[in-house]
C-alpha cells in the first residue's frame, strides 16, 4: 500500500469512482450520483479536465479525463493518459 502523497489534503476532493478498489459499491448515495461524505478521493492536481485522484482508502493513484471544459485536444488528451501524476 502506498503512502499518501504530500499533495493530498482533505480540502481539495473529488467524487469519482476508484478504478482500484470499487468501494462505492452498494453506496445509496453515491448510486444516485451525489456527493457521498464517505467516499471521495484526493483531488492532487489538474490539468484542464484531466483530474490526478488519490483514494484514501486503497491509496491508489490514477488520472480522470472528465471531457468537462476540455482545452486539449484530442490527441492531447490520449497521450496524457500515459502519463504519471
Amino acid at each position: 500500500m502506498l503512502p499518501l502523497d504530500p499533495q493530498a489534503e482533505i480540502g481539495r476532493r473529488a467524487w469519482v469512482a476508484c478504478p482500484s478498489c470499487d468501494d462505492v459499491r452498494g453506496c445509496t448515495v453515491c448510486g444516485q450520483q451525489r456527493t457521498c461524505s464517505e467516499h471521495w478521493r484526493y483531488l492532487l492536481s489538474h490539468t484542464g479536465s484531466l483530474l490526478h485522484l488519490q483514494c484514501p482508502s486503497c491509496t491508489h493513484i490514477w488520472t480522470h479525463e472528465t471531457g468537462f471544459g476540455a482545452t486539449r485536444s484530442r490527441w492531447e488528451r490520449i497521450t496524457d493518459s500515459f502519463r504519471r501524476p
